[in-house]
C-alpha cells in the first residue's frame, strides 16, 4: 500500500436499487408527491399566493418544498382531499 492510498469504506445508505426507481432515456425520473403538511399565505404588495408544503417520495420531510397551490391542485387534484389541520379543504 502506497502511502498515499486510502481505505474507504462503501456505505449500502448510499446505493439505490434501480429497479426501485424508473429511470427515462433522458436520464430523469419522476417525483410524486405523497401528502401536503401544512399550507400557508405568502403576501406580497398587491396579491396573496397560497402556498402548499409537499412531502414528496423518496424524500424525507426536510426536503418537502413549497409550491403554489393552485398548480398543485391542477395536476394532483387527490392531494386536496380530506382534511389539513382540522379544517376542511377547499
Amino acid at each position: 500500500m502506497s502511502r498515499w492510498s486510502v481505505d474507504i469504506e462503501s456505505d449500502p445508505s448510499h446505493v439505490i436499487a434501480s429497479s426501485e426507481i424508473e429511470i427515462q432515456s433522458d436520464m430523469t425520473y419522476e417525483e410524486k408527491p405523497i401528502r401536503i403538511l401544512t399550507r400557508e399565505v405568502k403576501e406580497l404588495r398587491n396579491k396573496k399566493i397560497p402556498l402548499v408544503k409537499v412531502l414528496w417520495n423518496r424524500h424525507g420531510i426536510e426536503e418537502a418544498t413549497w409550491e403554489p397551490e393552485d398548480s398543485m391542485r391542477q395536476q394532483y387534484l387527490t392531494l386536496f382531499n380530506g382534511k389539513i389541520f382540522g379544517d376542511e379543504n377547499p
